[in-house]
């Protein structure tokens, strides 16, 4: 698949570390070009032979999946502005959407979330997809914690476009995990937020995950 991923910061490295162990060739769009590049540098000499490099916007166009490695509510704003141009796309929206003002609550409105702010701002028929939010970028660069392949809890309302997230999950090491429909990105939501606040009183440093056992 071709995964464009809209940003550079840290967990765009990691979700574009897995897409490449995948075998997926990947596209890193940002703001800054610059970044951009130095993250495909970078990625490089991690996965040597990834098919990764730095792209403008129309990057988007022939994606398989785009996925928005964006802060709340930047990544509503980007599909907004992007329209049409994800037609044939799968939107991943990976973010939390944390009041970092006080770090005490969400900043979505109850009763909805930050995945179905962007699906209503989508263009007709660009499906959207809540994945990755609750796996943290340092756990992503190698897809593993104390020896178990991270979960990956995915919600939405198109079954195509969640197996397309989920086949990206399972060829980078990840156990991909379908959660119901796009409105579980609530529980979703709230659920990591509880995950971040109990870091430092854990002492897990940005380091632990979330997994589902039987």
């Amino acid at each position: 698949m071709i995964v464009t991923i809209v940003g550079a910061g840290s967990m765009a490295r990691g979700i574009a570390a897995r897409a490449l162990a995948g075998g997926h060739t990947v596209r890193l769009v940002d703001h800054s070009h610059e970044k951009a590049a130095a993250l495909a540098g970078e990625l490089r000499q991690d996965a040597p032979g990834g098919d990764v490099r730095p792209a403008d916007s129309d990057a988007v166009e022939d994606a398989d999946l785009v996925v928005l490695a964006l802060p709340y509510p930047a990544g509503r704003d980007v599909v907004a502005e992007y329209g049409g141009a994800l037609a044939g796309s799968v939107a991943v929206d990976i973010c939390n959407p944390v009041d970092f003002a006080t770090f005490d609550s969400l900043a979505v409105p109850p009763g909805t979330s930050a995945a179905e702010e962007i699906a209503a701002v989508a263009a007709p028929g660009v499906p959207v997809v809540k994945a990755f939010n609750t796996t943290f970028a340092s756990t992503l660069r190698t897809g593993r914690v104390a020896g178990q392949p991270l979960d990956v809890l995915i919600a939405g309302d198109d079954e195509d476009a969640k197996r397309s997230v989920a086949e990206l999950a399972a060829s980078g090491g990840l156990r991909p995990l379908d959660v119901g429909p796009l409105r579980r990105a609530r529980e979703l939501e709230a659920f990591q937020f509880l995950h971040m606040a109990a870091q430092e009183r854990l002492g897990l440093n940005w380091s632990s995950a979330v997994k589902i056992l039987p």
